[in-house]
């Protein structure tokens, strides 16, 4: 019936449900209140309170909703948000000096604003009220002329972004977004490559706001796990690998990288006298941090500290507070570890947070596969 077409369409305006923790969202919160002030505090000090030009302006706001709200979206980038700002500012401010009717020359600038951005891949939708702003801003701003796109479309624009970069660092989150590589397949599932996901994209022909090394990603986590869903009785002591090489914190870091090539691994858990972990160190730690002339691939000297010696320790380079797993934990519950938070080795540790193994990528991959070649055995 036509009510029910109606009241169907009417169903579709309702939130979709944010699969965002209370946390992250107050982080957000007060990301984008510290990002503000500091823009609006920095034009006042450098500009002075006798400026003409305004200390904040509307679009800033808005960029912040997604700088510090959705800082994974592509149209949050640096690129997309300097851009799309400085492309609207002088798209705007032409618009209104070429064209005398605000209207037309408000159309007229953002259209053209939205034309570049996709040229020049720096689509931001707060630009857009850049545009309209150097249009219809009043007198004040049709003063500046095209001093507008620096003062203070750019440099509000450098200072938001900087104090984003600042504040998500502070707080462990990544930005800008840097997509992680994908999950590995898991034996028998079948593979969907990122060439798949652009083919579909392409397809449908619109802006989707998600990176395809994230869709890409998604869709392998999400393989991963319905695939070890089927495996929750496999527990981490059943693909660990037991003989787990570690150090302690007063070892040398030279004895440990040489640990690390001799035994052709990648990390080492650090443990303290009753072997609790307290730490891990990876070849990624010693990369332009470590002096003692050690060589690298294929004889390559790494870069050197110049005041180090052999009395340089494990505590120096190591990560603590590393995470780990019980060994008891069902496989399934390693999926988002490995894959979406990005780690590659995994300490396994007993009840008292002992070290008793270590678990990779390759040891989870490898135990789906020797389980599933086991039930197919069954089976036949």
């Amino acid at each position: 019936m036509p009510s029910q077409a109606v009241l169907r369409w009417f169903s579709s305006f309702a939130p979709h449900p944010l699969a965002v923790s209370w946390r992250e969202r107050l982080r957000s919160c007060f990301g984008a209140l510290l990002g503000i002030a500091a823009t609006g505090a920095s034009m006042h000090w450098l500009l002075g309170p006798q400026a003409q030009v305004p200390f904040l302006i509307a679009p800033m706001g808005a960029s912040a909703v997604l700088l510090f709200g959705v800082p994974a979206s592509p149209l949050a980038q640096p690129w997309s948000f300097i851009g799309g700002n400085l492309v609207a500012a002088t798209l705007g401010v032409l618009a209104a000096m070429w064209v005398h009717d605000p209207i037309v020359a408000a159309a007229l600038g953002l259209s053209a604003a939205i034309c570049v951005m996709f040229a020049l891949r720096c689509v931001h939708p707060p630009s857009g009220a850049v545009a309209l702003t150097a249009v219809l801003g009043g007198p004040s701003i049709h003063a500046l002329g095209l001093r507008f796109v620096l003062e203070p479309v750019a440099l509000q624009s450098f200072v938001l972004l900087a104090s984003a970069i600042v504040y998500h660092t502070l707080t462990g989150h990544r930005y800008p977004h840097v997509s992680r590589p994908s999950a590995q397949a898991a034996p028998g599932v079948s593979g969907i490559t990122r060439a798949d996901i652009e083919a579909i994209v392409r397809e449908r022909g619109e802006l989707i706001d998600v990176a395809s090394d994230d869709l890409e990603s998604l869709v392998h986590e999400a393989q991963l796990l319905a695939y070890a869903r089927g495996f929750s009785e496999l527990k981490c002591t059943d693909i660990m690998s037991q003989a787990a090489i570690s150090v302690s914190s007063e070892t040398t870091a030279a004895a440990a990288w040489r640990l690390l090539e001799r035994h052709r691994i990648k990390a080492l858990p650090v443990v303290d006298e009753a072997r609790r972990v307290v730490g891990i160190v990876t070849r990624t730690d010693f990369v332009g941090r470590t002096a003692f002339g050690l060589r690298g691939p294929r004889g390559r000297r790494l870069s050197l500290w110049r005041d180090a010696s052999e009395a340089r320790r494990v505590d120096d380079l190591m990560t603590p507070n590393v995470r780990t797993v019980d060994a008891d934990q069902s496989v399934a519950q390693l999926i988002p570890v490995f894959a979406h938070y990005g780690h590659h080795h995994i300490p396994v540790v007993d009840e008292g947070r002992r070290l008793i193994g270590m678990l990779t990528q390759s040891d989870l991959i490898g135990g789906l596969h020797r389980q599933t070649q086991t039930r197919q055995l069954r089976t036949a």
